[in-house]
C-alpha cells in the first residue's frame, strides 16, 4: 500500500484525448516503418559497394536527432536514420541517404501547408493561428507562432505576385460568357 494520493488535474486549455494521443502513437510506428523500409532500400542498393578490405562502403550510421513535425494529428516525433559513406575521398563523391518521407527541412505536413492559407483567406488573423490550432494540433503548437505566419503570408504573396505575372502567351483558352436575367413571376409553379 502506498500513501501518494498525488492526483494530476488537467490544466487549463489542455485537452484529454486518449484516442488523439493513440493515433499520434500509430503515426509515429508507421512513419518509422516507412523510413526503415526507404533506409533498407536504400543500403540494399548501394549493398555492393566495398571497400579495399571487403567491408561495405556505405552504412547505418545512427540517427539524426528526434524532430517534430506537425500533422492534422498535433505534432509527431520522429528520426531519421544517417548513413556513412566510409569510403569518399572527397565530399563531392559522399554517397549521402535523403528520405523523400522525412525532407530535411519538414516541419509541417503538405496539409497543414495548405489549410494555413486557407484559414488566413478566412480571416483569422496572424495572432490568432496558435490560439484557433491548439484544439487541433495541441497546445504549443510549435512553427505556428505570430512571426512564423507573417513570414508564410509573405512566402504567399510572393507566390501570388508569380502567379499574376505568369506568361499564358504559350496557351490558347476558350471561353464562353453566359448572361441571363431569371424572371420570379409568382404565377408559375418553375421560373423562368
Amino acid at each position: 500500500m502506498t500513501e501518494n494520493n498525488v492526483v494530476s488535474l488537467r490544466q487549463k486549455d489542455e485537452i484529454d484525448d486518449p484516442l488523439t494521443e493513440i493515433l499520434r502513437c500509430g503515426a509515429k510506428r508507421l512513419i518509422e516503418q516507412a523510413v526503415e523500409a526507404e533506409f533498407a532500400a536504400f543500403l540494399a542498393l548501394h549493398g555492393d559497394l566495398k571497400l579495399p578490405d571487403g567491408r561495405r562502403r556505405v552504412v547505418r550510421h545512427g540517427h539524426d536527432p528526434v524532430r517534430p513535425i506537425q500533422t492534422g494529428i498535433g505534432p509527431v516525433e520522429v528520426e531519421k536514420p544517417k548513413a556513412r559513406d566510409r569510403g569518399a575521398a572527397t565530399a563531392d563523391e559522399r554517397i549521402r541517404y535523403s528520405s523523400s518521407i522525412l525532407p530535411k527541412w519538414a516541419r509541417r505536413t503538405k496539409s497543414l501547408d495548405v489549410l494555413l492559407p486557407a484559414l488566413y483567406l478566412r480571416g483569422i488573423s496572424t495572432g490568432d493561428f496558435q490560439e484557433v490550432l491548439t484544439a487541433l494540433l495541441g497546445k504549443d503548437a510549435p512553427n505556428l507562432s505570430p512571426a512564423v505566419i507573417a513570414r508564410l503570408k509573405g512566402e504567399w504573396e510572393a507566390e501570388y505576385q508569380r502567379w499574376q505575372k505568369r506568361d499564358l502567351s504559350a496557351r490558347r483558352y476558350v471561353y464562353v460568357w453566359a448572361d441571363g436575367v431569371y424572371l420570379q413571376a409568382r404565377m408559375e409553379p418553375q421560373a423562368e
